[in-house]
């Protein structure tokens, strides 16, 4: 499956070469955001920095700054003739000054270091918005492992609920979700968690805070498979729910199944962030859904954690068919602290193809 995927990838970003006339594509990437060289070279880079440069009608190099990166790229992928010299940057930016009178285009123009894209001057072209578009478009086969990432989300979360109870702290209950992962053979998981009451404002990375009765316990799992990621936002209670805990938590219900009744092809990420957001407004709840106490309504899921579009008042963009998103409404409730819940789902004509199953529950384990 992963050498399918890369092949079907690549074919797409050379096909995106030819459609804009562009001789070459250059893609950069690092260890915080690989998805760009991820999607052309099928190698995601744990260090330093790493360029594709890829033909419209021929080869692929990978320039790479670390040799063990090089030496892990060999193998990992076997498609790409491999560059790693000392002074990498130095190197690709000699390479790019004499194809000067080539057309070159770059992704993501916005992250890539200033010394390699002046090299090429005025002649390397901003490819961002295009490539984008290639990202958040799935084909079947890139969905397939959104899902197949999805149903490990799953998994996961009903780990978590066995681990949760008093006295544990929240690193010994992200640790024993990791160790599930890894011995599923899924080493790659972006998650963060919450504990406590109405001073809780948010998640972060886990700490030494010990779990007690009455506690909210928030977390975001986001598994990866073959390179891609799908997410699951839930929330539990230690011990009995409150009647407010459980007043509240139905408030964010309705408002994500309001925001995933929205998905559909043409609708923009706009009106699935105003749906969830206006369920709050009914209930005179407006601030909390401001950048104040929340920071998305929901984002696109693929080759990275999260990617576009994010679902916000402001974000036009339109949904197609295909796209994985998550949404959730996740922020603060004045009443009870945070809470959050998300579901995954693909972009489908007659409405989303939601990919998590665990139940839209306030989950209760014992005190």
């Amino acid at each position: 499956m992963p050498g399918a995927l890369a092949r079907e990838r690549l074919e797409k970003v050379r096909a995106l070469c030819r459609n804009h006339g562009w001789d070459a594509l250059l893609v950069y990437g690092n260890a915080w955001r690989c998805d760009y060289l991820r999607y052309v070279s099928n190698f995601p880079i744990l260090e330093g920095h790493g360029f594709a440069l890829i033909e419209a009608e021929g080869g692929l190099r990978l320039f790479l700054e670390s040799p063990m990166e090089a030496e892990r790229a060999s193998i990992e992928a076997p498609g790409c003739e491999i560059v790693c010299q000392p002074g990498i940057l130095a190197v690709l930016a000699a390479h790019l000054e004499h194809s000067r009178g080539r057309r070159l285009a770059a992704a993501p123009m916005r992250l890539m270091p200033y010394g390699v894209a002046g090299a090429a001057g005025d002649a390397l072209e901003d490819a961002g918005d295009a490539f984008d578009r290639l990202l958040m478009q799935k084909s079947e086969l890139e969905i397939d492992a959104v899902r197949r990432a999805a149903r490990m989300a799953d998994a996961g979360y009903e780990v978590f609920r066995r681990a949760a109870r008093p006295g544990r702290t929240e690193y010994e209950l992200v640790a024993d979700v990791e160790a599930f992962f890894r011995s599923q053979g899924c080493p790659d998981n972006f998650m963060i968690i919450g504990s406590g009451g109405r001073e809780v404002r948010g998640m972060h990375p886990p700490g030494e805070r010990r779990l007690r009765a009455g506690d909210l316990v928030t977390t975001e799992l986001t598994p990866c498979i073959d390179g891609y990621y799908a997410q699951i936002c839930r929330t539990l209670v230690i011990g009995p729910p409150t009647v407010e805990q459980n007043a509240a938590f139905g408030l964010y219900v309705q408002s994500m199944e309001a925001g995933l009744a929205a998905v559909r092809p043409g609708a923009t990420a706009a009106e699935i962030a105003w749906r969830e957001n206006d369920v709050f407004r009914a209930r005179g709840l407006g601030e909390y859904t401001t950048n104040k106490y929340t920071r998305v309504r929901g984002h696109g899921l693929g080759l990275y954690v999260d990617s576009r579009p994010a679902l916000l008042e402001d974000v036009d963009t339109p949904l197609t068919e295909g796209m994985t998103i998550i949404v959730h409404p996740n922020t603060y409730h004045p009443d009870v602290g945070y809470i959050v819940l998300g579901d995954s789902a693909v972009v489908r004509s007659d409405g989303p193809e939601v990919l998590t199953a665990t139940p839209r529950s306030l989950f209760s384990v014992p005190a």
